[in-house]
């Protein structure tokens, strides 16, 4: 699938203000400063879709995006960023989960993970709560221009030693990167491959 059209269409704290329709949608969240922006860029080959910031813990809501007329694409606040308040930490939590249980246009989740570093219990323990909740996701690695081939198989099968201990099903994964736009048209045919069937 390519992209050949994509366009912002609203921001909102309130999961009963999203998009009233049928379209599906793919919700994007990890870690802050995980690369989501940039991922997201990439993908819709746009430099300024989503608003990338030095600083972690930009995104604050939950951002929908209209892809080429027939799905969506949403930008979700990070989570577990240390400097964001305990209040805002709590607030992000709350839309996040009810984003999550009463988003019924919701398709499948991508989770991003930075792939420079070691497992992160909070990456895990995430997508321990999707896969309880039942709610279909796929794991994105990113930042994978930053390592060598050898540290990028090492980082990943760490990931899925631990969660074959707990998971009968290691979930579909992409490894990418935003600069060199690699596993981008593998998410993208898999997005559509979802779309018609």
């Amino acid at each position: 699938m390519k992209i050949s059209s994509s366009e912002f269409l609203v921001s909102n704290t309130d999961v009963k203000k999203c998009p009233n329709n049928t379209f599906p949608e793919y919700a994007f969240i990890g870690r802050s400063n995980v690369g989501k922006s940039s991922l997201i860029n990439a993908l819709c080959n746009k430099k300024s879709l989503a608003k990338i910031s030095s600083m972690p813990g930009k995104t604050q809501l939950i951002n929908h995006f209209l892809i080429n007329k027939n799905w969506h694409l949403v930008d979700l606040p990070g989570y577990g960023y240390t400097k964001t308040s305990k209040t805002k930490r709590s607030t992000f939590q709350k839309l996040i989960i009810s984003y999550f249980e009463k988003r019924k246009q919701l398709v499948s989740a991508f989770v991003l993970i930075d792939i420079r570093h070691k497992p992160q219990s909070i990456d895990l323990d995430f997508m321990y709560w999707l896969g309880n909740k039942k709610i279909p996701f796929s794991i994105v690695f990113t930042k994978s221009d930053k390592l060598k081939t050898e540290k990028i198989s090492l980082n990943t099968k760490l990931y899925f030693e631990i969660m074959s201990e707990q998971w009968k099903f290691i979930p579909k994964h992409f490894i990418t990167s935003s600069i060199k736009k690699s596993g981008l048209s593998e998410m993208l045919n898999y997005i559509d491959k979802i779309n018609t069937a």
